[in-house]
Parts: C-alpha cells; structure tokens; sequence
C-alpha cells in the first residue's frame, strides 16, 4: 500500500510540474491546442496563467517534500494537507471552470487521501 501510495503521490506532483511548466512557460505556445482557446484569448491572460503555474509548482514541491520526510507522522500530515489543497483547487476549478478539472486534478488527490486514512 505505501509503494502505491507514493506513485500516486509521486504521479500527482509529476502532473503539478507539468501544470506549472504549461501555465509558467508554454501558456501561447502549447496552452492554445492544451486548452482549447484562441492565443488571442490566452494571450491576455499569459501574467495571471503564470501566477496560476507558480501555485502549482508550490503544490508539487510540496508533495515533492514529503518523499523526504522520514518522521512518519509528519509525512502523512503534509502529504495530507497538500492533497486536500489540491482536490479543493480542483474541485472548484471543476465547478467553475471546466469540469475535465476535476478528472486530472481532484480525483488523483482524492484517491490518494483514502489511500492514506485507510492505511
């Protein structure tokens, strides 16, 4: 169960990386064909995508920290906590923007944190 529990985690910060890398650095570029919108669209909102990337590149490094955490109550309580922000995030990124949202980000997140509690 905590090799799977620490793919998943792993799997989850990889797709948060991979968020930032497109919000941060390839939002004109890849972010049209990624989001399905204009680049005249996205190129208005190319400083705020990139703010967005940068949360998400904190999420990551969080749940890239817990990998080196060796107390084992403190690992599960940050691991906790950065899975709970990141199915909240997408939760209400499903409810107000899209719900393929929810699919990517929030159900990742939420099957880990069973995965966890029922540990």
């Amino acid at each position: 169960m905590d090799l799977i529990i620490k793919i998943l985690i792993g799997l989850i910060a990889l797709i948060h990386c991979y968020i930032l890398w497109l919000e941060m650095f390839a939002w004109t570029t890849r972010g049209p064909k990624a989001f399905n919108k204009p680049l005249q669209e996205l190129e208005k909102s190319k400083v705020l995508a990139a703010n967005q990337g940068l949360y998400n590149g904190f999420l990551a490094a969080g749940l890239i920290w817990t990998f080196f955490i060796s107390d084992a109550r403190w690992h599960t309580n940050v691991a906790l906590f950065f899975l709970i922000c990141i199915a909240v995030a997408g939760i209400y990124g499903a409810l107000t923007v899209t719900k393929k949202i929810f699919f990517i980000q929030a159900v990742p997140a939420l099957l880990a944190i069973i995965l966890i509690l029922i540990r």
